[in-house]
């Protein structure tokens, strides 16, 4: 399979305050465009090892405009155009439905065992009008199946944790703990995961 760059979307100010956003359209903040460019940065350096050129890779993000923002940014820092990428909706971030908006603490004060009970099942666990890892892991599964040469990826935290869980490269309910984050670079290899930054 082609070698997949991956990087998660910059910070957000919900990602500050700690809110769940899946499908809720956040920008960056100044410190997730820095991020980006980090991560533009990032993989210029392992293109150059890689003995590829940026011209060479195909790009895609996910729809929300924070993974698109920070495509455009890693774009650019490569001295690409910024846009002209396609999206694909098949990258958007797994929903959490009613727990949008929420911390954790806003979660536990409406059922003081859910996270409990999240965390003992998380692969298959679905939030109230949400998805679980297990329906992303399948749109993710159709999205790689599609690939069919080296990509930088820029899309999110839940649909990289589906893709580690898909490709066995842990076990489906440790992928849902795997810490995925901003400013880095995760290369998905020959059945391997790498992370840089």
């Amino acid at each position: 399979m082609p070698t997949i760059y991956y990087v998660r979307h910059g910070l957000t100010a919900w990602n500050v305050e700690q809110r769940l956003q899946g499908r809720h359209d956040v920008p960056l903040n100044a410190t997730g465009r820095a991020q980006a460019v980090k991560c533009g940065e990032i993989l210029s350096e392992l293109l150059t090892r890689d003995g590829c050129v940026p011209e060479a890779l195909q790009y895609v993000s996910s729809p929300l405009s924070r993974a698109r923002e920070t495509m455009e940014i890693v774009r650019a820092t490569l001295g690409l155009k910024p846009t002209g990428f396609p999206v694909d909706a098949r990258l958007v971030e797994i929903a959490f439905g009613e727990w949008e908006g929420l911390t954790y603490s806003d979660v536990t004060a409406r059922d003081k065992d859910v996270i409990a009970r999240r965390d003992a099942q998380k692969w298959e666990f679905l939030p109230p009008g949400g998805e679980s890892y297990a329906q992303v892991s399948v749109r993710m599964r159709s999205w790689y199946q599609s690939v069919d040469r080296d990509t930088v990826v820029s899309a999110h935290g839940g649909t990289a944790r589906a893709l580690i869980g898909l490709l066995a490269i842990i076990p489906p309910e440790d992928a849902t703990h795997y810490t995925v984050e901003h400013g880095v670079v995760y290369v998905f290899s020959d059945g391997t995961l790498a992370r840089y930054g």
